[in-house]
């Protein structure tokens, strides 16, 4: 399924068609992957740090289908700008929010004035934008709104080691690890209110690669970490946990930094990672370890 919609109006054409140089500024919408891969991937990728989410979930979808975050299904979105050329995009995997790209502002402009008409933006239940947009969005989305989540954006500078550094040692999670895996991860997404449950699958494969490290004290897993495989120069660290009678011990920062040392060894030039406004803690663990700020974003839903 493919509908254009031109200058934030909906085009009826049944085709969709996307805009041409000189015809005018166009948002498309989609619920084919390869077509957006096709359309919005370039953009995509020539901003790596900024547009990560929208890489790494683009990958999970193309890698493991379009049932790889939750039984809806994901549609997408790019904007054409007035010369012809692609500028950005967004997706959404029901029940997530859609996730917007880096985006020109009359593409985010005309997202919001898309949001009355478009029947796949219907199926959004909020969005994870870039702080300006999302605020944009939420006054032109005709609904009331509240801010689930603000996130902030770090990319590595230099890596530093903790200090002080924390009893024990790191080491790659193994399939033997699984089932601590699976109740270390479910235990973070009840924590930080991400909807569903942890995917088997997912975790077997991030081991597979050594994207998991555990750090150990006295032989005993205390905390994980983990990285998404490196999509052109960027790697993710996430999620991270440590259990709550664990915490305070610095095990957290131990971790991170295994597992930022990991991501650069497997090809990583730029290690990324979100972290939780709310938490002034982890905030201030990732500065220590040279992590710094990019960019803030917001995930509005409707209040």
């Amino acid at each position: 399924m493919v509908a254009g919609v031109a200058a934030g109006v909906r085009n009826p054409g049944a085709a969709g068609p996307r805009a041409a140089p000189g015809w005018g500024m166009t948002w498309t919408f989609s619920t084919d992957l390869t077509a957006y891969l096709a359309a919005a991937g370039p953009a995509a990728a020539a901003r790596p740090v900024s547009n990560t989410l929208l890489l790494t979930t683009a990958d999970g979808l193309r890698r493991r289908g379009p049932g790889a975050y939750g039984d809806g299904t994901p549609f997408f979105g790019w904007w054409t700008g007035a010369d012809g050329a692609v500028a950005g995009g967004l997706l959404c995997t029901p029940p997530f929010p859609a996730v917007l790209g880096v985006l020109p502002g009359e593409a985010v402009r005309a997202l919001g004035a898309a949001l009355a008409g478009e029947p796949l933006l219907a199926g959004a239940h909020g969005f994870n934008a870039r702080r300006p947009d999302a605020e944009a969005l939420a006054e032109a989305w005709g609904r009331p709104t509240r801010i689930s989540e603000e996130l902030r954006l770090y990319r590595l500078a230099g890596l530093l080691a903790p200090d002080p550094a924390p009893a024990g040692r790191a080491r790659p999670a193994t399939g033997a690890d699984l089932p601590l895996l699976l109740e270390w991860t479910t235990a973070f997404r009840a924590e930080a209110g991400i909807p569903g449950s942890p995917s088997e699958d997912v975790l077997r494969d991030r081991i597979s690669y050594g994207g998991i490290r555990l750090w150990e004290h006295a032989g005993t897993p205390v905390s994980l970490a983990g990285f998404s495989r490196p999509i052109g120069p960027a790697s993710r660290v996430g999620p991270v946990y440590t259990p709550p009678a664990h915490r305070g011990r610095g095990y957290a920062a131990g971790v991170t930094h295994a597992v930022s040392e990991a991501a650069y060894a497997a090809g990583a030039t730029e290690v990324l990672l979100f972290t939780d406004l709310a938490n002034p803690t982890s905030n201030g663990v990732y500065l220590r370890l040279g992590y710094t700020p990019v960019e803030d974003r917001a995930e509005i839903v409707p209040a």
